[in-house]
């Protein structure tokens, strides 16, 4: 049963120009150890963090929470399986709030934009 949906589009140059600003500062308060380690593998690290951003925006207005409450953008963790897919894991403050819910997650980008949907499961 759907309990909720959310989408976001993010402009690469925003996270490019916020991470040229704020370094490892802005890295660490957005992103977890792994999907750092992730996306600074890439090519085009900016791309899989615009992604990887789009997404976590995507997931907290599908579970209607947004930061607020305690939320944190490393509450939402963007995870791939063996093949690649993209997958939500969620953190502790957030299963608080809203329960065990899964969440389908499906992300894209270009050399400019990234965007991502996400759908919540009751």
């Amino acid at each position: 049963m759907l309990d909720g949906l959310g989408v976001d589009l993010v402009e690469v140059g925003r996270i490019r120009r916020a991470h040229n600003r704020w370094g490892e500062r802005f890295l660490r308060r957005v992103f977890t150890v792994e999907e750092r380690a992730y996306c600074m593998r890439k090519a085009h690290p900016e791309q899989s963090l615009a992604a990887r951003f789009a997404a976590k925006e995507a997931v907290l207005k599908a579970i209607g929470t947004g930061l607020s409450g305690g939320i944190r953008w490393t509450d939402v963790e963007v995870v791939n399986d063996e093949s690649g897919r993209p997958g939500v894991r969620l953190g502790e403050r957030i299963t608080r709030r809203i329960g065990v819910k899964r969440v389908l997650l499906t992300i894209s980008h270009t050399r400019e934009l990234a965007i991502a949907q996400a759908v919540l499961l009751a």
